[in-house]
Protein backbone atom coordinates (compact mmCIF):
# COMPACT_ATOMS: atom_id res chain seq x y z
CA UNK A 1 0.00 0.00 0.00
CA UNK A 2 1.19 3.67 -0.77
CA UNK A 3 -0.20 6.77 0.75
CA UNK A 4 -1.38 9.13 -1.44
CA UNK A 5 -1.63 12.97 -0.69
CA UNK A 6 -5.25 14.62 -2.34
CA UNK A 7 -6.96 17.41 -2.90
CA UNK A 8 -10.96 17.14 -3.91
CA UNK A 9 -14.03 19.00 -4.02
CA UNK A 10 -17.10 17.95 -2.30
CA UNK A 11 -20.45 18.83 -3.15
CA UNK A 12 -20.62 22.19 -1.88
CA UNK A 13 -17.29 23.21 -4.16
CA UNK A 14 -15.39 23.09 -1.06
CA UNK A 15 -11.95 21.74 -1.53
CA UNK A 16 -10.70 18.97 0.98
CA UNK A 17 -7.07 17.96 1.44
CA UNK A 18 -6.14 14.68 3.01
CA UNK A 19 -4.27 11.42 2.97
CA UNK A 20 -5.48 8.20 1.38
CA UNK A 21 -3.88 4.72 2.01
CA UNK A 22 -4.39 2.82 -1.71
CA UNK A 23 -2.57 0.24 -4.01
CA UNK A 24 -2.00 2.63 -6.65
CA UNK A 25 -3.60 6.07 -8.18
CA UNK A 26 -6.35 4.63 -9.70
CA UNK A 27 -7.50 2.88 -6.43
CA UNK A 28 -7.03 6.26 -4.41
CA UNK A 29 -9.03 8.49 -6.80
CA UNK A 30 -11.60 5.39 -6.06
CA UNK A 31 -11.35 5.67 -2.84
CA UNK A 32 -11.94 9.69 -3.28
CA UNK A 33 -14.82 9.18 -4.64
CA UNK A 34 -16.63 6.69 -2.82
CA UNK A 35 -16.10 9.83 0.29
CA UNK A 36 -18.89 11.20 -1.91
CA UNK A 37 -15.47 13.60 -3.27
CA UNK A 38 -14.41 14.69 -6.70
CA UNK A 39 -10.51 14.31 -6.71
CA UNK A 40 -8.34 17.15 -8.41
CA UNK A 41 -5.10 15.71 -7.65
CA UNK A 42 -4.03 12.71 -6.64
CA UNK A 43 0.24 12.08 -5.69
CA UNK A 44 2.21 9.90 -3.38
CA UNK A 45 3.09 11.89 -0.62
CA UNK A 46 6.44 11.37 -0.79
CA UNK A 47 6.52 13.30 -3.71
CA UNK A 48 4.48 15.60 -2.82
CA UNK A 49 6.96 16.92 -0.57
CA UNK A 50 9.26 18.64 -3.04
CA UNK A 51 6.56 21.39 -3.82
CA UNK A 52 6.44 21.82 -0.10
CA UNK A 53 9.82 22.37 0.58
CA UNK A 54 10.49 24.91 -2.07
CA UNK A 55 6.58 25.62 -3.53
CA UNK A 56 8.22 28.56 -5.57
CA UNK A 57 10.03 26.56 -7.69
CA UNK A 58 7.75 25.17 -10.00
CA UNK A 59 5.83 28.38 -10.39
CA UNK A 60 7.70 31.20 -10.24
CA UNK A 61 11.14 30.10 -11.94
CA UNK A 62 11.92 29.01 -15.49
CA UNK A 63 13.50 25.57 -15.87
CA UNK A 64 17.25 26.06 -16.24
CA UNK A 65 18.97 24.99 -19.52
CA UNK A 66 20.24 21.57 -18.41
CA UNK A 67 16.75 20.40 -16.53
CA UNK A 68 15.40 21.66 -19.94
CA UNK A 69 17.42 19.62 -21.81
CA UNK A 70 16.99 16.59 -19.83
CA UNK A 71 13.08 16.86 -19.80
CA UNK A 72 12.08 17.51 -23.67
CA UNK A 73 15.31 14.52 -24.49
CA UNK A 74 14.08 11.76 -22.09
CA UNK A 75 10.18 12.43 -22.56
CA UNK A 76 11.38 12.04 -26.27
CA UNK A 77 13.56 8.36 -26.02
CA UNK A 78 10.45 6.86 -23.33
CA UNK A 79 7.53 8.24 -25.59
CA UNK A 80 9.48 6.94 -28.80
CA UNK A 81 9.66 3.64 -26.67
CA UNK A 82 5.36 3.51 -26.40
CA UNK A 83 5.45 4.62 -22.61
CA UNK A 84 2.13 6.99 -22.09
CA UNK A 85 2.88 10.15 -20.85
CA UNK A 86 2.42 9.62 -17.41
CA UNK A 87 4.25 6.65 -16.80
CA UNK A 88 7.04 8.61 -18.55
CA UNK A 89 6.95 11.65 -16.31
CA UNK A 90 6.94 9.31 -13.47
CA UNK A 91 10.02 7.57 -14.54
CA UNK A 92 11.44 11.24 -15.32
CA UNK A 93 10.27 13.03 -12.15
CA UNK A 94 12.15 9.78 -10.31
CA UNK A 95 15.24 11.03 -11.13
CA UNK A 96 15.21 14.81 -12.09
CA UNK A 97 16.17 17.68 -9.56
CA UNK A 98 13.62 18.87 -7.26
CA UNK A 99 12.87 21.51 -9.55
CA UNK A 100 12.09 19.41 -12.61
CA UNK A 101 10.54 16.69 -10.73
CA UNK A 102 8.08 19.37 -8.84
CA UNK A 103 7.16 20.21 -12.37
CA UNK A 104 6.38 16.82 -13.90
CA UNK A 105 4.64 15.61 -10.53
CA UNK A 106 1.93 18.53 -11.18
CA UNK A 107 2.28 17.65 -15.31
CA UNK A 108 1.20 14.32 -14.21
CA UNK A 109 -1.49 15.24 -12.19
CA UNK A 110 -3.00 17.01 -14.66
CA UNK A 111 -2.75 14.32 -17.24
CA UNK A 112 -4.47 11.98 -14.85
CA UNK A 113 -7.29 14.48 -14.14
CA UNK A 114 -7.82 14.20 -17.99
CA UNK A 115 -5.87 17.06 -19.58
CA UNK A 116 -3.86 16.66 -22.56
CA UNK A 117 -0.13 16.68 -21.99
CA UNK A 118 0.42 20.23 -23.75
CA UNK A 119 -2.66 21.19 -21.47
CA UNK A 120 -1.39 20.26 -18.57
CA UNK A 121 2.35 21.76 -19.50
CA UNK A 122 0.69 25.49 -19.89
CA UNK A 123 -1.11 24.85 -16.67
CA UNK A 124 2.06 24.09 -14.85
CA UNK A 125 4.64 24.79 -17.13
CA UNK A 126 5.60 28.15 -16.51
CA UNK A 127 8.89 26.97 -16.63
CA UNK A 128 8.65 26.21 -20.27
CA UNK A 129 9.13 29.19 -22.83
CA UNK A 130 6.16 29.80 -25.42
CA UNK A 131 7.69 28.36 -28.17
CA UNK A 132 8.32 24.77 -26.47
CA UNK A 133 4.51 25.15 -25.51
CA UNK A 134 3.47 25.72 -29.05
CA UNK A 135 5.72 23.06 -30.74
CA UNK A 136 4.33 20.45 -28.02
CA UNK A 137 0.67 21.16 -28.48
CA UNK A 138 1.52 21.38 -32.38
CA UNK A 139 2.84 17.91 -32.24
CA UNK A 140 -0.04 16.37 -30.44
CA UNK A 141 -2.39 17.59 -33.05
CA UNK A 142 -0.50 15.92 -35.46
CA UNK A 143 -0.15 12.41 -33.46
CA UNK A 144 3.68 13.41 -33.39
CA UNK A 145 4.75 14.42 -29.74
CA UNK A 146 7.89 12.41 -29.38
CA UNK A 147 9.48 13.87 -32.62
CA UNK A 148 8.14 17.34 -31.58
CA UNK A 149 10.38 16.46 -28.35
CA UNK A 150 13.62 15.62 -30.23
CA UNK A 151 13.52 18.75 -32.21
CA UNK A 152 13.20 20.66 -29.06
CA UNK A 153 15.69 18.24 -27.41
CA UNK A 154 18.40 19.08 -30.17
CA UNK A 155 17.51 22.77 -29.97
CA UNK A 156 18.38 23.08 -25.99
CA UNK A 157 21.27 20.62 -26.16
CA UNK A 158 22.95 23.04 -28.93
CA UNK A 159 22.11 26.08 -26.78
CA UNK A 160 23.33 24.84 -23.94
CA UNK A 161 26.58 23.90 -25.92
CA UNK A 162 27.10 27.12 -26.88
CA UNK A 163 26.43 28.92 -23.30
CA UNK A 164 28.73 26.14 -21.76
CA UNK A 165 31.56 27.29 -24.46
CA UNK A 166 31.63 30.72 -24.16
CA UNK A 167 31.40 30.48 -20.10
CA UNK A 168 34.67 27.70 -20.66
CA UNK A 169 36.45 30.30 -22.54
CA UNK A 170 35.54 32.93 -20.34
CA UNK A 171 36.66 31.18 -17.22
CA UNK A 172 40.53 32.00 -17.43
CA UNK A 173 40.46 35.58 -18.27
CA UNK A 174 37.85 36.43 -15.72
CA UNK A 175 40.19 34.23 -12.83
CA UNK A 176 43.27 36.34 -14.33
CA UNK A 177 41.35 39.71 -13.81
CA UNK A 178 40.63 38.78 -10.65
CA UNK A 179 43.63 37.51 -9.43
CA UNK A 180 45.45 40.08 -10.93
CA UNK A 181 43.92 43.50 -9.61
CA UNK A 182 44.28 41.50 -5.99
CA UNK A 183 47.67 41.59 -6.51
CA UNK A 184 48.10 44.98 -8.05
CA UNK A 185 46.01 46.48 -5.11
CA UNK A 186 47.88 44.72 -2.91
CA UNK A 187 51.62 45.81 -3.86
CA UNK A 188 50.37 49.69 -4.30
CA UNK A 189 48.42 49.22 -0.55
CA UNK A 190 51.34 47.00 1.16
CA UNK A 191 54.28 47.10 -0.85
CA UNK A 192 55.27 50.12 -2.53
CA UNK A 193 54.77 52.69 0.32
CA UNK A 194 57.50 50.90 2.52
CA UNK A 195 59.73 50.28 0.17
CA UNK A 196 60.11 54.06 -1.07
CA UNK A 197 59.74 55.15 2.12
CA UNK A 198 63.37 53.53 2.81
CA UNK A 199 64.84 55.26 -0.05
CA UNK A 200 63.21 58.59 0.79
CA UNK A 201 64.50 58.27 4.23
CA UNK A 202 68.04 57.76 2.64
CA UNK A 203 67.69 61.67 0.68
CA UNK A 204 66.84 59.53 -2.29
CA UNK A 205 65.00 61.95 -4.77
CA UNK A 206 61.95 60.28 -5.76
CA UNK A 207 61.34 60.23 -9.91
CA UNK A 208 58.04 61.32 -11.11
CA UNK A 209 56.89 57.99 -11.91
CA UNK A 210 57.26 57.02 -8.06
CA UNK A 211 55.96 59.69 -6.51
CA UNK A 212 52.84 59.15 -9.02
CA UNK A 213 52.62 55.87 -7.80
CA UNK A 214 52.54 56.99 -4.12
CA UNK A 215 50.19 59.32 -4.42
CA UNK A 216 47.73 56.55 -6.14
CA UNK A 217 48.44 54.33 -3.30
CA UNK A 218 47.96 56.84 -0.63
CA UNK A 219 44.47 57.57 -2.30
CA UNK A 220 43.83 54.20 -2.36
CA UNK A 221 44.75 52.97 0.61
CA UNK A 222 42.61 56.50 2.11
CA UNK A 223 39.71 55.77 0.27
CA UNK A 224 39.15 51.74 -0.46
CA UNK A 225 35.61 51.41 1.60
CA UNK A 226 34.86 54.94 -0.46
CA UNK A 227 35.59 53.02 -3.71
CA UNK A 228 34.16 49.93 -2.82
CA UNK A 229 31.07 51.43 -2.07
CA UNK A 230 31.37 53.42 -5.26
CA UNK A 231 31.92 50.06 -7.21
CA UNK A 232 28.60 49.17 -5.39
CA UNK A 233 26.28 52.54 -6.10
CA UNK A 234 27.84 52.16 -9.60
CA UNK A 235 26.81 48.78 -10.27
CA UNK A 236 22.84 49.51 -8.55
CA UNK A 237 23.13 52.05 -10.42
CA UNK A 238 23.71 50.43 -13.83
CA UNK A 239 21.02 47.96 -13.31
CA UNK A 240 18.62 50.40 -12.69
CA UNK A 241 19.47 52.28 -15.90
CA UNK A 242 18.92 48.83 -17.41
CA UNK A 243 15.57 48.16 -16.08
CA UNK A 244 14.51 52.52 -17.37
CA UNK A 245 12.47 51.30 -20.67
CA UNK A 246 13.92 53.91 -22.22
CA UNK A 247 17.31 53.74 -21.88
CA UNK A 248 17.45 49.84 -22.55
CA UNK A 249 15.83 50.46 -25.74
CA UNK A 250 17.85 53.18 -26.56
CA UNK A 251 20.73 50.51 -25.71
CA UNK A 252 18.89 47.99 -27.73
CA UNK A 253 19.13 49.44 -31.10
CA UNK A 254 22.65 50.63 -30.85
CA UNK A 255 23.10 46.86 -30.49
CA UNK A 256 20.25 45.91 -33.35
CA UNK A 257 23.35 48.01 -35.67
CA UNK A 258 26.31 45.94 -35.42
CA UNK A 259 26.49 42.67 -37.29
CA UNK A 260 27.59 40.45 -34.18
CA UNK A 261 24.56 41.03 -32.28
CA UNK A 262 22.10 40.50 -35.55
CA UNK A 263 24.13 37.40 -36.06
CA UNK A 264 23.11 36.50 -32.41
CA UNK A 265 19.46 37.53 -32.77
CA UNK A 266 19.00 35.81 -36.57
CA UNK A 267 20.50 32.65 -35.23
CA UNK A 268 18.34 32.28 -32.09
CA UNK A 269 15.18 33.44 -34.38
CA UNK A 270 15.47 31.36 -37.33
CA UNK A 271 16.49 27.93 -35.32
CA UNK A 272 13.33 28.58 -33.00
CA UNK A 273 11.04 29.52 -36.07
CA UNK A 274 12.79 26.20 -37.98
CA UNK A 275 12.07 23.87 -34.84
CA UNK A 276 8.24 25.17 -35.28
CA UNK A 277 7.59 24.99 -38.43
CA UNK A 278 9.06 21.47 -38.72
CA UNK A 279 6.94 20.75 -35.90
CA UNK A 280 3.69 21.60 -38.06
CA UNK A 281 3.22 24.91 -36.20
CA UNK A 282 1.75 27.03 -39.14
CA UNK A 283 3.79 30.01 -40.25
CA UNK A 284 2.62 33.24 -38.71
CA UNK A 285 2.12 31.48 -35.26
CA UNK A 286 5.39 30.12 -35.04
CA UNK A 287 6.68 33.57 -36.96
CA UNK A 288 5.00 34.98 -33.76
CA UNK A 289 6.46 32.70 -30.86
CA UNK A 290 10.18 32.41 -32.07
CA UNK A 291 10.00 36.54 -31.96
CA UNK A 292 8.59 36.57 -28.68
CA UNK A 293 11.97 34.36 -27.62
CA UNK A 294 14.25 37.30 -29.16
CA UNK A 295 15.83 38.97 -26.48
CA UNK A 296 16.46 42.41 -28.50
CA UNK A 297 13.54 44.76 -28.10
CA UNK A 298 14.77 46.41 -31.25
CA UNK A 299 15.17 43.06 -33.27
CA UNK A 300 11.75 42.51 -31.62
CA UNK A 301 9.76 45.25 -32.82
CA UNK A 302 11.58 44.46 -36.63
CA UNK A 303 10.40 40.79 -36.48
CA UNK A 304 7.23 41.87 -35.23
CA UNK A 305 6.67 44.11 -38.18
CA UNK A 306 7.88 41.08 -40.49
CA UNK A 307 5.37 39.18 -38.88
CA UNK A 308 2.62 41.11 -39.71
CA UNK A 309 4.03 41.33 -43.11
CA UNK A 310 3.76 37.85 -43.41
CA UNK A 311 0.07 37.41 -41.84
CA UNK A 312 -1.27 40.04 -45.28
CA UNK A 313 0.06 38.17 -47.29
CA UNK A 314 3.53 38.53 -47.86
CA UNK A 315 6.36 36.00 -48.60
CA UNK A 316 8.69 35.51 -45.47
CA UNK A 317 12.17 36.55 -48.13
CA UNK A 318 10.21 39.65 -49.41
CA UNK A 319 9.44 40.77 -46.18
CA UNK A 320 12.59 40.42 -44.82
CA UNK A 321 13.94 42.57 -47.46
CA UNK A 322 11.92 45.01 -46.66
CA UNK A 323 14.14 45.53 -43.41
CA UNK A 324 17.70 47.22 -43.66
CA UNK A 325 20.31 44.99 -41.70
CA UNK A 326 19.41 41.08 -42.81
CA UNK A 327 21.83 38.72 -44.23
CA UNK A 328 20.88 38.39 -48.45
CA UNK A 329 22.09 34.71 -47.97
CA UNK A 330 18.94 34.18 -45.59
CA UNK A 331 16.93 36.07 -48.14
CA UNK A 332 18.01 34.07 -51.10
CA UNK A 333 17.95 30.95 -49.30
CA UNK A 334 14.17 31.34 -47.95
CA UNK A 335 12.80 32.23 -51.49
CA UNK A 336 14.53 28.96 -52.89
CA UNK A 337 12.75 27.54 -49.71
CA UNK A 338 9.06 29.22 -50.55
CA UNK A 339 9.77 28.55 -54.07
CA UNK A 340 10.50 25.21 -53.52
CA UNK A 341 8.16 24.16 -50.44
CA UNK A 342 11.09 23.56 -48.28
CA UNK A 343 10.66 26.63 -46.11
CA UNK A 344 11.14 24.41 -42.41
CA UNK A 345 14.50 22.66 -44.17
CA UNK A 346 15.94 26.00 -45.45
CA UNK A 347 15.57 27.66 -42.19
CA UNK A 348 16.91 24.86 -40.53
CA UNK A 349 19.67 24.94 -42.71
CA UNK A 350 20.65 28.33 -42.52
CA UNK A 351 20.25 28.37 -38.36
CA UNK A 352 22.87 25.59 -38.34
CA UNK A 353 25.25 27.49 -40.42
CA UNK A 354 25.25 30.68 -39.34
CA UNK A 355 25.51 28.86 -35.34
CA UNK A 356 28.63 27.48 -36.54
CA UNK A 357 29.73 30.70 -38.06
CA UNK A 358 28.68 32.74 -34.26
CA UNK A 359 30.65 29.97 -32.85
CA UNK A 360 33.80 30.37 -34.61
CA UNK A 361 33.68 34.79 -34.11
CA UNK A 362 33.30 34.28 -30.52
CA UNK A 363 35.89 31.83 -30.01
CA UNK A 364 38.00 34.33 -32.14
CA UNK A 365 36.77 37.46 -29.90
CA UNK A 366 37.73 35.40 -26.67
CA UNK A 367 40.65 34.53 -27.84
CA UNK A 368 42.05 38.27 -28.10
CA UNK A 369 40.58 39.01 -24.43
CA UNK A 370 43.19 36.71 -22.72
CA UNK A 371 46.25 38.28 -24.98
CA UNK A 372 44.60 42.16 -24.12
CA UNK A 373 44.09 41.01 -19.97
CA UNK A 374 48.25 39.83 -20.23
CA UNK A 375 49.19 43.08 -22.00
CA UNK A 376 47.31 45.41 -19.76
CA UNK A 377 48.04 44.39 -16.46
CA UNK A 378 51.53 43.51 -17.81
CA UNK A 379 52.14 47.08 -18.00
CA UNK A 380 50.75 48.39 -15.05
CA UNK A 381 53.64 45.41 -13.06
CA UNK A 382 55.91 46.55 -15.22
CA UNK A 383 55.15 50.49 -13.87
CA UNK A 384 54.70 49.45 -10.84
CA UNK A 385 58.29 47.56 -10.93
CA UNK A 386 59.80 50.37 -12.50
CA UNK A 387 58.69 53.10 -9.72
CA UNK A 388 60.48 50.86 -7.14
CA UNK A 389 63.25 50.48 -9.22
CA UNK A 390 64.44 53.75 -10.08
CA UNK A 391 64.54 54.63 -6.52
CA UNK A 392 67.19 52.07 -6.11
CA UNK A 393 69.12 53.36 -8.80
CA UNK A 394 68.96 56.87 -7.58
CA UNK A 395 70.29 55.63 -4.13
CA UNK A 396 73.31 54.02 -5.81
CA UNK A 397 74.33 56.95 -7.62
CA UNK A 398 73.90 58.58 -4.61
CA UNK A 399 76.59 56.06 -2.66
CA UNK A 400 78.81 56.16 -5.70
Amino acid sequence: MTRFRYSATDATGRVRRGLLDAADAQAARGGIRQKGLLPLTVSPAREWSLAEIAPDLRRNRKLSQSDLSIFTRQMATLLNSGVQVETALAALGAQATPRLAALCQGVRNRVLDGSSFSAALRAEGRGFDRYILTSIEAGERAGRPAAVLNHLADHAEAQQRNRQTVLLALIYPAILIVVSLAVVIGLLVFLLPDIVRVFAARGAELPPLTRVMIGFSDFVSGNLLLLLLGALAFGGAAMLALRDQGLRSRAHRCFWRLALARQVVMVQFTGTLATLTQSGVPLVEAMTSATATVGNDAARQVLGTVTQDVRDGLALSRALERHRGFDPMIITMLASGEASGTLPVMLDRYAQDQALSLQARVKTLIGLVEPMVLLSLGGVVMLMVLAILMPIVNLNSLVT
